[in-house]
């Protein structure tokens, strides 16, 4: 992957590309994978793992290393001492050979060569793992480790530190980082040693993701939409201290707006599924004009319940015997439910 480079809202923003596949049969990049929040996670993995803690157990581990390399340096040491005893003992067996005795002294010659060039190998094998062999950490190179590792994590996040200066330092630590782009992005790195660390870090949003209304607040909207109207909604919400996804407060349309995007049905359209009636309805129901009804709601004869902001009345199915005329007997001692105000009394306690 090639990673490509732009300035949004004048700050340096990374994308990674393969383009292999196309540049290979002309097709579409395999996958393009945006930077933001991958370089933070994966400078906050490297400074997690250099701390002074883990610091004290990489030398001590170093340590060990060491002396090991030291044991093994003596015992290759200890052999090629051993072949060069064999290669002079065959030398010796070969020139106390007497002339006339040519076979013996072709085998003795035979063996004396096949000990030199073992002696030759494994001095050649003691070489290359001498110049293979780091320097040794003095005490005062220790404590240099140690406070450049305390400093990291100021030094990393200075705004003074060049990128390039960041770089260096991970190409120092890391082998190469693989990305993969499925539901979330995969990052498995591979560090200097051979480990290797794997996390997922979730697909950097897109500008409409950034700007849409969180997943959270549209639920509460439908679950508040079977019982308040798309105002008492606003109210409530505002009252929680939410915003939208672009940071402002709620109003009746933008709570309409939510609903009508996610298919959610408002109040009126809740009441209407589970039964209730219009005025009209239960007027014709009852025989009366639906002004009456709209009465019969006010003075609690009838369950009503304002389904809009508009004000509409939508009634609750009568179970039990219909409200009928009474000459002289007055709404109050008919009233089974609580008064529905009128807009005029709402306005007026508003």
């Amino acid at each position: 992957m090639t990673v490509r480079y732009s300035v949004r809202r004048d700050h340096p923003a990374s994308e990674y590309v393969c383009r292999r596949r196309g540049i290979a049969t002309a097709a579409p990049a395999c996958q393009i994978i945006p930077g933001t929040g991958l370089d933070e996670a994966v400078s906050q993995v490297v400074l997690e793992a250099v701390t002074p803690a883990a610091l004290d157990v990489a030398l001590e581990v170093f340590d060990e290393l060491c002396r090991r390399k030291a044991e093994v340096d003596r015992l290759q040491r200890a052999q090629v001492e051993r072949a060069r005893e064999e290669a002079e003992l065959a030398q010796r067996q070969f020139m106390l050979v007497r002339p006339e005795h040519r076979l013996v002294a072709d085998t003795l010659e035979q063996q004396w060569n096949q000990k030199l060039a073992r002696l030759a190998a494994l001095e050649d094998e003691c070489a290359r793992a001498a110049k293979t062999d780091g320097p040794e950490l003095r005490a005062a190179d220790r404590e240099r480790i140690q406070s450049l590792v305390a400093d990291l994590p100021r030094v990393w996040h200075d705004p003074r530190t060049p990128a390039r200066e960041r770089k260096r330092i991970l190409r120092l630590l890391i082998e190469d980082v693989t990305l993969l782009r499925d539901h979330a992005v995969q990052l498995h790195m591979r560090w200097k040693g051979g480990a290797t660390t794997s996390l997922e870090h979730p697909i950097p949003r897109g500008a409409p993701d950034l700007r849409r209304t969180p997943a959270t607040i549209v639920e509460m909207v439908r679950a508040l939409a079977t019982e308040q109207t798309d105002r008492q909604i606003a109210e409530t919400l505002n009252g929680r201290w939410l915003r939208t996804g672009t940071g402002q407060p709620f109003t009746r349309l933008r709570v309409r707006h939510i609903r009508a995007a996610h298919g959610i049905p408002s109040l009126s359209e809740h009441l209407h599924r589970t039964g209730w009636l219009t005025a009209t309805e239960i007027a014709a129901q009852l025989g009366v004009h639906y002004t009456t009804a709209n009465r019969f709601a006010r003075e609690g004869v009838l369950r009503a319940m304002r389904a809009d902001d508009n004000g509409s009345l939508l009634f609750e199915p009568p179970t039990g015997p219909l409200p009928r005329a009474h000459p002289g007997k007055r709404f109050r001692d008919r009233r089974r439910f609580p008064q529905c105000a009128s807009r005029r009394q709402q306005g007026a306690a508003v």
